[in-house]
Parts: structure tokens; sequence; C-alpha cells
């Protein structure tokens, strides 16, 4: 199966729907899918997540990368797999989840803060790494956390990114290879013109970063 999500080639933005309900899951993966979104993840701490998460499997898991946040147990890293979904996305580092979903044939991203947990991480197989909090770490903590880490280490920034250039730039200058986005992207009182404005401006914005990377 072709991959449905290249962090190498594609727009690294994975959009995070805290709080969605699945009876918008669909309406709201579209917005995301024809805004130029290719991953999309739904923190297990929303309403009825796993629901969410197997109706945007059934609609777009074929072509696009479908899956989970906030999965903090290997029982809930099961319950994520059962429903199709081919990413998992955790706050922690947790040696069986980041196995099971390798096993399962996902894309893991654990959260790290450390060069500790960053190296366990990857030890444990995960597919790269998601610095969380990022704000805790800083420019100088993600640099200094960079320049020990394999280079061909995947790292996406969480927390505190927003549409701008000024806000991804600085982070993609020092080696961050894409971004998971969150409350700026999406929250469940946005109307659909909102997402759809805030899913355009955080696309553009990347761009316009990458282009000017350097």
């Amino acid at each position: 199966m072709t991959q449905r999500f290249n962090p190498k080639t594609d727009v690294p933005l994975i959009a995070i729907l805290r709080g969605i309900e699945p009876k918008d899951a669909l309406r709201v993966g579209h917005i995301l899918i024809d805004s130029g979104f290719k991953a999309i993840e739904v923190p297990l701490n929303s309403p009825d997540a796993l629901k969410s998460i197997e109706l945007m499997v059934k609609e777009f898991g074929n072509q696009y990368l479908i899956g989970a946040g906030t999965v903090t147990t290997p029982e809930l890293a099961k319950q994520v797999i059962a429903t199709g979904a081919k990413l998992i996305v955790t706050p922690n580092y947790s040696e069986d989840v980041i196995k099971l979903g390798i096993e399962a044939g996902c894309q893991v991203y654990p959260g790290v803060v450390t060069p500790t947990e960053a190296f366990n991480a990857l030890e444990a197989g995960a597919s790269g790494i998601k610095l969380f909090p990022v704000t805790l770490l800083g420019n100088s903590g993600v640099k200094a956390l960079k320049s020990v880490l394999p280079k061909e280490t995947l790292c996406f920034a969480v927390g505190g990114i927003n549409p701008e250039v000024n806000s991804m730039k600085p982070y993609l200058d020092i080696g961050i290879d894409g971004f998971g986005l969150g409350a700026s992207l999406y929250s469940p009182d946005l109307s659909d013109e909102e997402i759809r404005q805030n899913a355009q401006m955080f696309i553009k914005s990347y761009n316009e970063a990458n282009l000017k990377e350097g």
C-alpha cells in the first residue's frame, strides 16, 4: 500500500481535532482535506473519539492518515488499532504503545521533552517524536535536543503554533520537520468557514515559511 502521509514530501501538518463529536467528524474531515491536510488526529479525550476515528478511517483512510491522539496506555492503543487507524500520537513515552502501533503498521509519534525520552522512543521503534509542549523547550531547547538526535529523526512541534509564518519559521530553521495543530486550527465552537480559513492559512503560512527556511 502506498504511504498515506509522508512528512518528508507532503505538507507536514497534523490536524488535532480535540473535542470533535462523531456527528461533525466527516464534515470537518472534508474541510481539512479539501484545504490540503493529509493527516488527522482525534484525541481520545474527545466525546466518543473511537467512533469519530472509525468514521473517518472508512471515509478517508485509504488515501489519508487518520488516527488518535492522547493514546496513553496499551489498552487504548489496541482500541485505536481496531478501528483501522494508522496514526498513534501520545503525550508521553510508552514503549508498549509504540511497539503495538508499529507492529500494526501505524505511524507512531510519542510525546517527549528530554533526550532520555527521545532516545528511548526511537529505540522502541517510533516513527518520529512529538516535542510537547514545545513551548517548554523553546527554540534553544529544541536546538540542543536536535543536536544530539540521529539526523534522520522526524520531529514534530506541538503546542502554541499559530497560522503565521513567524510562528513556524523559527522552528523550521532549527530542524523541526512538521507541526501538530490544535486549538488554533479547530475547536468545536468554530463555524465551518472559520475552520476552513484556519486550515488554508496554516497551509499557506507553512509553505511560505518553508520557502524562506534558512
